[in-house]
C-alpha cells in the first residue's frame, strides 16, 4: 500500500520548493513550535504581543528577508518570504503582522523609495530588530479610499510639518520609525517619521477581540516637524504607498495557509482520540467531509500562492493575481477556523486550542490590506475593464 500522505500537504507542494526553500521553512516552523505555540494562547488572553521574540526573529533573517545582503539583510527570493510569513502565522497572525509591517510596509518603501542614506541607516539596523517600525496609510475615515487621506505635510523652509492622524497602525506603540504618507502640493509622499519628534504621539487601541497578541495604534500628528531629508523621495502619489501593500498582500496570501494548517492539525489530532457513541469522532461521515473539504481548500491556496511566488520572482507579478490569493486564501483559512472551532465543540470556545484564536485573528487579516470586496472588485475590474469602485 502506498503511504499516507500528509495530510497538512496533500500534493506534495513542499517537493515543488527548493533546498534552501525548505530550510526556511523548517528554521521558522521549528522556531514557532518551540518559541511560539507555547506562550501565544496566554499572549492573546493577556492582550500581549511577545516582544520577547523579537530578537530571534531578527536573528533568523526574518526582517526584510528578501532585500539585499549589503544592507543587512538575507536576500531570500519571494517564496521565501511566503514561507517565513505562513509558518509564523501557523503560530498566530499577529506575529505576522509584526514582520510583515517591519518587511514590507516599512524596510521595503526605504529600499524601494528611499536615498542611499536612508537605507545605509535604517535597514541594517531594521533587519536587526533595533529599530521597529510601523506604517502609516490609513486614516479614521478612509479605510478603503487611502486617496482621500486627510492628513498633510506642507513646506516650511528646509523642514515638512505634518498634521493629521493615522489609525489601526499595527506597531505603532512599539515603532522608533513611522512611514508616514501625507499629502503635499505635489501628491501624496511618504516621511521617515521618528517617533520620539515633538507633536506625535501613539494611543494604543485597547478593547479588541481580534490580534490581540499585537500591537495596534492610532498615530496623531500636531506640527511635526522633520527635515527634507526624512522625505522618500523616489516616489510621489499612491502609487508608493500601494506598491508596499502589493507586497505585504503577497506574504498575506501565505500567511492564513499556515493558520489554516494549524487548525486542521487541531482537529484531526482531537477527532482521532474523542469517543463518542462508541467510537472516534473521526470515524463520523460528516467529520470526515468537513476535514476533507479543510484539505481541499488548503491545497488549493497552497498552489496558487506557490505559483504566485514564482510568478514574483521571474518578475512578472501583476496585482490583480495578489488579490485573488488574498481573496480565496484568507477567505478559506477563516472559513476553516471556524468549522474547526464548531467540530471542537465546547472546548473550541477557550485559547487552550488555537481555533478560536485564529478565527478571531483572520476577521482583521480578512479586512486589513484590502476588503474582501476590495479585492473582488480588483477581479471584476481586470475581467472586465470597468471601474466599479
Amino acid at each position: 500500500m502506498a503511504h499516507r500522505l500528509d495530510p497538512l500537504d496533500l500534493y506534495d507542494v513542499r517537493s515543488l520548493l527548493t533546498d534552501e526553500e525548505r530550510m526556511v521553512q523548517d528554521t521558522v516552523g521549528r522556531f514557532v513550535d518551540e518559541k511560539v505555540l507555547p506562550i501565544i494562547g496566554d499572549c492573546f488572553d493577556q492582550g500581549r504581543f511577545p516582544a520577547e521574540l523579537v530578537p530571534e526573529i531578527a536573528s533568523l533573517g526574518l526582517l526584510g528577508a528578501t532585500l539585499p545582503e549589503e544592507y543587512g539583510c538575507a536576500g531570500m527570493n519571494g517564496v521565501s518570504y511566503g514561507l517565513i510569513c505562513q509558518e509564523l502565522e501557523r503560530g498566530d497572525s499577529g506575529l505576522r503582522s509584526f514582520a510583515s509591517v517591519q518587511s514590507s510596509l516599512c524596510m521595503y518603501p526605504i529600499f524601494a523609495y528611499g536615498s542611499e542614506e536612508q537605507k545605509r541607516e535604517y535597514l541594517p539596523r531594521m533587519a536587526a530588530g533595533e529599530i521597529i517600525g510601523c506604517f502609516g496609510l490609513t486614516e479614521p475615515h478612509g479605510g478603503s479610499d487611502p486617496a482621500s487621506m486627510k492628513t498633510v505635510a506642507r513646506q516650511d523652509g528646509g523642514d515638512w510639518v505634518i498634521n493629521g492622524a493615522k489609525m489601526w497602525i499595527t506597531n505603532g506603540n512599539l515603532a522608533h520609525i513611522a512611514i508616514v504618507w501625507a499629502q503635499t502640493d505635489e501628491g501624496i509622499q511618504g516621511f521617515i517619521v521618528p517617533t520620539d519628534t515633538k507633536g506625535f504621539a501613539a494611543q494604543e487601541v485597547h478593547k479588541k477581540m481580534s490580534l490581540r497578541a499585537s500591537v495596534t495604534s492610532g498615530l496623531f500628528f500636531d506640527d511635526v516637524r522633520v527635515p527634507d531629508s526624512a522625505r522618500l523621495p523616489n516616489v510621489k502619489g499612491l502609487k508608493g504607498p500601494l506598491g508596499c501593500l502589493n507586497q505585504a498582500r503577497y506574504g498575506i496570501t501565505w500567511g492564513p495557509i499556515g493558520a489554516a494548517q494549524a487548525c486542521l492539525k487541531e482537529v484531526l489530532d482531537y477527532t482521532a482520540q474523542r469517543v463518542l457513541f462508541n467510537r472516534p469522532l473521526a470515524a463520523n461521515q460528516a467529520v470526515q467531509i468537513r476535514v476533507a473539504d479543510m484539505a481541499r481548500r488548503i491545497t488549493t491556496a497552497q498552489l496558487l500562492s506557490l505559483q504566485l511566488g514564482r510568478l514574483k520572482d521571474a518578475g512578472r507579478l501583476q496585482p490583480t493575481q495578489v488579490s485573488l490569493a488574498k481573496w480565496n486564501n484568507v477567505r478559506m483559512a477563516l472559513d476553516i477556523a471556524r468549522d474547526c472551532r464548531d467540530i471542537l465543540g465546547g472546548a473550541g470556545i477557550t485559547t487552550e486550542h488555537s481555533a478560536i484564536r485564529h478565527a478571531l485573528n483572520l476577521e482583521s487579516v480578512i479586512t486589513y490590506e484590502g476588503t474582501e470586496t476590495v479585492h473582488q472588485l480588483v477581479v471584476g475590474r481586470e475581467l472586465t475593464g470597468i471601474n466599479a469602485f
